[in-house]
């Protein structure tokens, strides 16, 4: 998705967010070249769970080299006629691809300035997509609000509803080795997201 104006200065937990809706992002999308592999092989955890996830992700990233990786993002992903798993919000709230969550979706882009990179051909319900829109609205990075009620009514919207499901069906994906702890980490992260934003809700609820 591309950016309409420079980011701004947010908050470290706000910019660790940013961070890994950014990485889900890019790793959902396309396969890692090497130069990012280096950078997650390099990773450090803590002991919380997140940083466990972190660990295990750098753990694999040691592993494997970006040819092995291309090809099981391919199995996965994309296949002959399909992949394994199907990156979509359309398919997994209807069943079907270009549905009304896609709609949807395009209706609060518009309103919220985010606006579609040239050369991407995937719909912008992917959920790498997704993941590096709420990047952007993170930061700041395009042409709106994005305090964490304008953050909280688009993650309930187009990603709360199935990413869960998503990241469970990708690690039990039988094809998947490196995105397996990519999956672990996106599931983790997704429901801490959602809890965090049902205290907003209820905060703003009070």
């Amino acid at each position: 998705m591309q950016p309409d104006r420079s980011t701004q200065q947010i908050a470290e937990e706000d910019q660790t967010r940013a961070q890994i809706y950014a990485l889900l992002g890019r790793l959902l999308t396309s396969a890692p070249d090497a130069d990012l592999l280096a950078k997650m092989a390099a990773f450090s955890g803590d002991e919380s769970e997140l940083g466990q996830a972190l660990a295990a992700l750098a753990a694999t990233a040691r592993k494997l080299d970006p040819a092995r990786i291309r090809d099981e993002y391919q199995d996965v992903f994309i296949g002959v006629a399909r992949g394994e798993v199907m990156p979509y919000a359309s398919y997994y709230l209807t069943g079907f691809l270009h549905s009304k969550p896609l709609a949807n979706l395009r209706g609060d882009m518009a309103r919220l300035g985010i606006v579609r990179a040239d050369g991407v051909p995937n719909p912008e319900d992917h959920i790498g997509s997704l993941c590096e829109m709420m990047a952007g609205l993170i930061t700041g990075a395009f042409d709106a609000a994005a305090d964490l009620p304008v953050q909280r009514r688009f993650f309930d919207a187009h990603i709360a509803p199935w990413a869960l499901r998503f990241f469970a069906d990708l690690e039990a994906a039988k094809n998947a080795v490196f995105y397996m702890p990519v999956a672990g980490l996106g599931r983790l992260f997704i429901d801490i997201e959602i809890q965090a934003f049902a205290l907003v809700a209820q905060d703003q609820a009070a």
